[in-house]
């Protein structure tokens, strides 16, 4: 059973993808596979599409919440404050997917890595401070 892992660093992002691909086509062009090369070029262009469409959707405020990490009410003041434009019309306003804020997250896989701080007292502090004096 494979267990979801989060991506690798070798691995592009979804954004990524297209440019990595015409990279890839680009280069089996170089050694004589223009079959592949083609292929590679029309599967970015569809991610492309795809990509964009994808921003261009709009999500009423609750669907935004949910995406966004922010209330529904928070946004909801964004948009009347006119931070965020209207995608929508005035009484059911709605956000075009690519003008969404995001709340900042911890990945807390990368919390489970780190060594525990350890724990100092103020004298210690004192003395290293008297030793090393102020850097």
């Amino acid at each position: 059973m494979r267990t979801k892992t989060g991506p690798r660093a070798d691995q592009p992002s979804v954004e990524a993808l297209p440019v990595a691909w015409r990279k890839q086509a680009k280069t089996l062009r170089r050694y004589g596979g223009e079959t592949p090369a083609v292929v590679l070029d029309r599967c970015a262009d569809d991610l492309d599409a795809t990509l964009q469409e994808l921003d261009e959707t709009t999500l009423s405020l609750v669907e935004a919440a949910r995406e966004s990490g922010y209330s529904a009410d928070h946004l909801g003041r964004l948009v009347r404050d006119g931070k965020i434009p209207n995608a929508g019309r005035p009484g059911a306003p709605r956000i075009a997917r690519n003008h969404l804020p995001r709340k900042a997250t911890i990945d807390k896989s990368c919390l489970a890595s780190r060594q525990p701080l350890r724990e100092v007292s103020s004298r210690q502090i004192v003395e290293s401070v008297i030793q090393r004096g102020i850097e």
